[in-house]
């Protein structure tokens, strides 16, 4: 059977099933006993509408949702949910998603499919595995994920297939501040947690809370400003964020940098830092000195636009509160060739000012063993340790860099030249790379050289319309996942339990994955019958009673929060034990510890850095197809300084063209005053090319694609990419 795809009118499209998968029909099928009995009941959760993943109490009547809610067993969240989490129910019960596994029949992106059995698909995928197993080696696959609390799944897969390719989406997300807190700390970005509900002041560099939102993290945000704290928000143009904020400033695309130079200038200048805390903790603070001597505020108002006596007041302000301040380091800040050190600055800024392990500072992340206790036990170390070179070749030629979750861009440039070795087979789960990476026409042609390309979604994602394979999962609802383990202030598990049976043929991913393994031979390492079989594995000596994690949800393994010693034992792990504003790491890598700042080169008229990012009830591309949430915004526009679209002749919601390097893309204009004139805007995640998302398809613009040879284009001392360095030229799209 061969489907077209050509259109949303298609009958592909319009064939609809509404049956329940009934699991004493299907040997195959993973256990959902109990999930669609008669009554009302209440299952403990996590939200999978975006990849904050809240805890959540679900309501299920009679084998459907009814009701949606955030945890009260989670103090932290109580019954708080955003849109995205609310709009769960939309989704559940919306047909236009992956229902059965497809294979590809006609050219990669044609829209051409047959329908398949799950024994076809999961053969057909053994098959093409075991002939590029024989040509490349287990190094010659790669799988790439959304990163999470259940990755230890993922990487046991690859990792059991004899590869050590596993990535995830960080590249275009954290990576920059994860390697510049290691090059300071020895510790990850995620080993630092912000205590925002106590602090007195918060510094965000384009962190905008409150729409590009964690639940907690928003309620803290707005709970401290109820205690009467300040922030100092910083970005290109007013967000809702800016709107809460004490001090906002408007800056030039890119120029942040400059900012905390001229801040570090001023603090050791008027030894406004905590002197005992940086001589017990820190080295390389004469260096440092020496570095920021030129950098002013006289000099940064001309690189930013922001007065030096604002500079000033505002860092003289921040430091009288401290160490009960945070300059936050970024959630995502793969955007231009200085973020790294964007990011090491802002937390050099947190040292000088003694914030580390204090209330309303930065609160290193706790362990189980940290409070004497076991943590879970990792499926991952059921598989022997794959010794082969990384393909993106971090831990080889790029030692500084962490190997854990790699840099899915240099994945692409090493399928086009085989270098330093060919990979054959890629999977991907719950990723969409065609949508969240620079220049998608560049990526297809680096897939072209795949022998296979595996999609797993709940959602038909542009990479899965690329794929040769798609096996749809079950979606957050429709499944169990294995238990998370999640640090803080103190560790807890939390567990995603199965609400009701699936409504289509799809699988979770933990079956999927076991049953590939299983079919190459390889099933003795992930070789559980069911879930509750893994969930029993995890928990084995940790003294967390299973029941009790599905009832709560979630268990913390400590009763109360502990602080390290400030004196004795703040425990980072970096060569000599302290903060290094000179970098040991960096220094063998060939990296300076302080780069000098370069300003952003001069754009003709009319042209423009563009700039992405979120609204509070849209979770990128996963969200624009949502029967609810699309309603609520159709589709993007181009913000536009009000004073530079008069100069071009384009009025508020005038057609206009956006484009680079021969990429174009065509839209509408929000003309306003709340963007800096060097600078435009759209929403990520719009101009779906999938005709079955009936609702997204064709609608807006696609950032990405506009980013035309960026792809390859990343920060060189973090790793992440560029995504903001993007010019583009935009005109009135006059019609004949």
């Amino acid at each position: 059977m061969a489907f077209l795809l050509a259109s949303p009118k298609s009958n592909f499209q319009n064939h609809q099933f509404t049956y329940l998968i009934k699991t004493m029909n299907d040997k195959n099928a993973p256990n959902v006993s109990g999930v669609d009995r008669p009554g009302r009941r209440t299952v403990s959760s996590l939200c999978g509408m975006c990849a904050v993943r809240c805890p959540i109490q679900v309501e299920v009547e009679d084998g459907r949702v009814a009701w949606i809610q955030g945890n009260p067993n989670d103090k932290t969240m109580e019954t708080s949910l955003c849109a995205k989490g609310s709009a769960g129910i939309a989704f559940e019960y919306d047909d236009e998603r992956p229902q059965y596994p497809l294979i590809r029949s006609g050219p990669r992106g044609s829209g051409q499919w047959r329908r398949a059995q799950w024994d076809e698909a999961l053969d057909y995928i053994i098959d093409k595995l075991k002939k590029v197993v024989d040509k490349y080696g287990g190094r010659g696959i790669a799988l790439s994920d959304r990163g999470g609390p259940f990755t230890d799944l993922t990487k046991t897969f690859i990792k059991s297939l004899g590869s050590p390719n596993y990535f995830n989406h960080d590249c275009t997300c954290g990576r920059n501040t994860h390697h510049a807190t290691k090059s300071l700390f020895g510790l990850g970005r995620t080993d630092l947690g912000m205590d925002i509900k106590n602090t007195k002041h918060l510094v965000l560099y384009g962190r905008n809370i409150i729409e590009s939102l964690q639940v907690k993290e928003a309620k803290d945000f707005i709970s401290a400003l109820g205690k009467g704290a300040k922030c100092t928000y910083i970005d290109v143009r007013a967000t809702l964020t800016a709107s809460k904020a004490h001090r906002f400033w408007m800056i030039r695309p890119n120029t942040e940098y400059a900012i905390n130079l001229a801040w570090i200038n001023v603090v050791l200048k008027e030894n406004l830092y905590d002197s005992d805390f940086v001589a017990k903790w820190v080295t390389g603070l004469d260096e440092l000195k020496a570095f920021v001597h030129d950098y002013t505020p006289e000099w940064a108002e001309g690189v930013t636009g922001v007065p030096a006596g604002e500079l000033r007041t505002a860092i003289r302000e921040i430091a009288a509160d401290a160490p009960q301040v945070i300059f936050h380091a970024g959630w995502m800040t793969a955007r231009h060739r200085q973020s790294f050190y964007t990011a090491r600055t802002a937390h050099i800024l947190n040292a000088l000012m003694g914030n580390i392990e204090v209330t309303g500072g930065l609160i290193i992340s706790k362990k189980p063993g940290d409070y004497s206790v076991k943590g879970i036990n990792k499926l991952e170390e059921r598989v022997p340790k794959i010794d082969a070179e990384r393909v993106d070749q971090i831990g080889t030629k790029f030692k500084h860099w962490d190997k854990g979750p790699g840099l899915l861009h240099l994945l692409f440039p090493a399928l086009l030249s085989g270098e330093p070795y060919q990979v054959g087979a890629y999977f991907v789960y719950r990723h969409d790379p065609l949508s969240s990476l620079p220049d998608p026409d560049a990526i297809q042609k680096a897939l072209d050289k795949l022998d296979l390309l595996v999609s797993i979604d709940v959602n038909y994602s542009e990479t899965a319309w690329y794929a040769d394979v798609i096996l749809p999962e079950s979606t957050y609802l429709e499944r169990g996942n294995i238990i998370a383990q999640k640090g803080g202030a103190k560790p807890n598990l939390q567990m995603r339990d199965q609400c009701i049976a699936p409504r289509f043929e799809s699988r979770p991913a933990w079956w999927i994955f076991r049953e590939i393994l299983r079919r190459f031979e390889r099933g003795e390492y992930l070789d559980f019958e069911n879930l509750e079989e893994i969930w029993r594995f995890q928990l084995e000596g940790t003294g967390v009673d299973l029941n009790e994690l599905r009832e709560k949800g979630v268990v913390s393994l400590a009763e109360k929060a502990v602080k390290r010693d400030r004196d004795t034992g703040l425990g980072f792990k970096t060569p000599s034990g302290k903060i290094e504003f000179v970098s040991q790491s960096l220094t063998e890598a060939g990296l300076p510890s302080f780069a000098p700042f370069y300003e952003p080169p001069a754009k003709k008229p009319g042209q423009f850095n563009l700039v992405f990012g979120r609204v509070g009830f849209l979770a990128h591309a996963q969200s624009t197809n949502n029967p609810l949430l699309h309603e609520l915004m159709p589709e993007n526009t181009l913000w536009i300084n009000s004073a530079v679209a008069q100069e071009l002749g384009i009025g508020d919601g005038d057609t206009i063209k956006v484009s680079s390097d021969g990429a174009e893309a065509v839209g509408r204009a929000k003309v306003t005053d709340f963007i800096h004139p060097e600078a435009v805007f759209m929403v990520h995640g719009f101009g779906r090319t999938v005709p079955l998302q009936t609702r997204a398809y064709k609608k807006g613009m696609a950032d990405q694609r506009l980013m035309k040879g960026m792809l390859t284009s990343y920060d060189p001392a973090g790793g992440g990419n560029t995504l903001t360095e993007t010019v583009v030229t935009v005109t009135k799209d006059w019609k004949p």
